[in-house]
């Protein structure tokens, strides 16, 4: 082992730590999912939500290896008021890098009109597909005419994504988006560097659309493709 991968290994679990997580539970799940490989780029992204009295929290954390993509998905669930028993949903899922199809980069800026080289971005979402998984945004259309009334019918977009990960300068910290950053040219580098795969689009929409978060994908138990 490289003196290099075990700074990388430390560096993956010192993450975990910071976001405080069931840091040892997270940890041991990662590792047992990376199945010996080492990993090169990570993101550890946490979220909490908050439904009427209850809050629910869940963590996403991407490794990427040589070869593999390794994500695991963990949610805590409160079983009873007080909160004294909880439940923890973990599953991962592993990818290898030839198959991932591309990865797409939208970010956000705040006053383009004065942007200068040193602004920093202040959301990124980072979406990568493999499986060929598609996403169908559907919303009434319209003539532009203010006034009109009519059925003009409906009008969409669809987007290829497995995952989807928005990072928040303003929720997550600016060094959140940098590791983001950081994660989705590492994947681009691997990949295009895999003799089996089909390269990687790498693309940026400078308007920033907000997308939806992860889906159903993590209901499954760990399986390797």
């Amino acid at each position: 082992m490289t003196p290099s991968l075990s700074a990388q290994r430390r560096d993956l679990d010192s993450s975990l730590e910071r976001a405080g997580f069931y840091p040892r539970l997270v940890a041991d799940v990662v590792h047992d999912a990376l199945d010996g490989r080492e990993p090169l780029s990570h993101v550890a992204h946490l979220e909490t939500h908050f439904e009427r009295t209850e809050v629910h929290r869940h963590i996403t954390v991407l490794v990427l290896t040589e070869d593999m993509l390794v994500i695991t998905h963990v949610d805590d669930q409160q079983l009873d008021e007080t909160g004294e028993q909880v439940m923890a949903q973990i599953s991962t899922e592993s990818v290898p890098v030839s198959q991932i199809r591309s990865v797409v980069l939208s970010y956000l800026y705040a006053q383009p009109q004065d942007y200068k080289p040193s602004d920093q971005t202040r959301e990124m979402t980072l979406a990568i597909a493999w499986s060929g998984g598609q996403r169908l945004d559907m919303g009434p259309a319209s003539c532009g005419d203010a006034q009109c009334d009519a059925d003009h019918g409906y009008t969409g977009t669809v987007a290829q994504e497995d995952i989807v990960l928005r990072v928040s300068a303003e929720a997550d910290g600016v060094q959140a988006v940098q590791n983001a950053k950081s994660f989705a040219r590492a994947l681009r580098q691997v990949n295009t560097a895999s003799s089996t795969g089909g390269g990687l689009v790498l693309t940026s929409d400078a308007g920033g659309r907000r997308q939806p978060g992860f889906g159903g994908r993590f209901t499954r138990a760990h399986h390797q493709r």
